[in-house]
């Protein structure tokens, strides 16, 4: 099983980005998929988590919350993060993982994919 972020890069506050998740190995609809980041200098963190298909529910941290959208495409077998009015505190390393349990917790996350990194500028 192999994840693939991707979609980061440079944006000015305010701005927005689009990160991909694409899975080799693994039909990411039948599981749960998150985004987590680590900042310089700081634990990684929850982002976002969208549950398989069966359910699709979402849920979003506090602080992303109302600004970043997670969704799926299933025949393309990928899951995005959608993320508005960027603001310099989210410049991170993004990483998507999949997992069985819906879950906040990184370790309950059974792949990860290897970051992508996102610069908001002020």
């Amino acid at each position: 099983v192999q994840l693939q972020a991707s979609g980061g890069g440079l944006e000015q506050t305010g701005g927005s980005l689009t990160l991909s998740c694409a899975a080799s190995g693994r039909t990411l609809s039948a599981y749960h998929t998150a985004w987590f980041r680590q900042a310089p200098g700081k634990d990684r963190e929850f982002v976002a988590t969208i549950s398989s298909a069966t359910s699709e529910d979402s849920y979003y941290a506090d602080s992303v919350k109302d600004r970043f959208g997670i969704f799926r495409d299933i025949a393309k077998n990928t899951v995005y993060l959608r993320m508005n009015s960027l603001k310099p505190e989210d410049t991170a390393v993004y990483y998507c993982a999949s997992g069985s349990v819906y879950s906040i917790r990184s370790g309950d996350y059974n792949y990860w994919g290897q970051g992508t990194l996102v610069t908001v500028s002020s």
